[in-house]
């Protein structure tokens, strides 16, 4: 089953523990950093909107891409819910498409470790530099292959809510480096009936020098890399890692 369908309507009761508050001021922080004061943003798998209503908030004008129709549906009622004029495109990121030109780009919540397969990433990464104004920044996060080797690999996660609950049971391959996870949710409709949905999600454990080569060759060019918890240099045991990348070689 295609990701982020029937857990679509449940994704932000069980991402409540998400401190997007923290990591929106985090974003805002590091584009104002690299001078981006105002102007367009791109929200790369933007999910429902969580983040980008956040960064819209602090005035960008925002453009959220997602290949769920499901996810946009939820990001499209936020919107008319806060009054924010966010742009909102159902494309696939490997060949999306846009307008014009954007001030910056960011994608977050792992929404990179979704391209498993390292040349569409990279296609992705040439995209956004082929986007991006010229000096314009590219920030995005990704789940290293050490979280998925040792932290999430071969797990089963479970959580109850009033309303719904849902079963996450993880599989890591450490030769493909793929990380595999059933989601079964469970979604209270009417009484004590409850409707069940069955999820798979891929995912790639990407490491910091595979993620390095894969920005280099799109054009982009490094300015930092960090650990995303602790803003410092990225160690071997470094969950989520930040890269901030920049305009450059422009396609003629």
């Amino acid at each position: 089953m295609e990701a982020y369908t029937g857990f679509a309507a449940v994704y932000d009761i069980f991402m409540d523990n998400v401190p997007y508050e923290e990591w929106s001021s985090y974003l805002h922080g590091l584009l104002l950093e690299h001078g981006i004061e105002e102007g367009i943003v791109l929200d790369l798998g933007c999910g429902t909107g969580a983040m980008t209503e956040r960064l819209a908030a602090f005035g960008y004008d925002m453009i959220g891409v997602d290949n769920s129709e499901d996810m946009l549906e939820l990001a499209m009622e936020k919107r008319v819910q806060s009054g924010q004029d966010i742009l909102y495109l159902l494309q696939d990121m490997r060949e999306f498409e846009l307008y014009g030109t954007v001030r910056a780009a960011v994608s977050v919540c792992d929404s990179v470790n979704y391209i498993t397969e390292p040349e569409e990433l990279k296609e992705v990464f040439r995209l956004v530099n082929n986007y991006l104004d010229p000096e314009g920044v590219f920030i995005f996060d990704f789940n290293t292959e050490y979280k998925y080797r040792e932290v999430l690999g071969n797990q089963v996660i479970a959580e109850d809510r009033d309303e719904c609950s849902f079963i996450w049971e993880n599989y890591y391959d450490p030769e493909e480096e793929i990380n595999e996870y059933d989601l079964t949710i469970f979604v209270q409709e009417e009484g004590d009936t409850f409707h069940r949905f069955t999820e798979t999600h891929l995912q790639r454990g990407y490491t910091v020098g595979q993620m390095r080569t894969l920005v280099e060759q799109s054009g982009l060019k490094i300015l930092e890399i960090m650990d995303s918890d602790t803003g410092e240099a990225v160690t071997e045991t470094s969950e989520r890692v930040y890269i901030v990348a920049k305009e450059q070689q422009k396609e003629l």
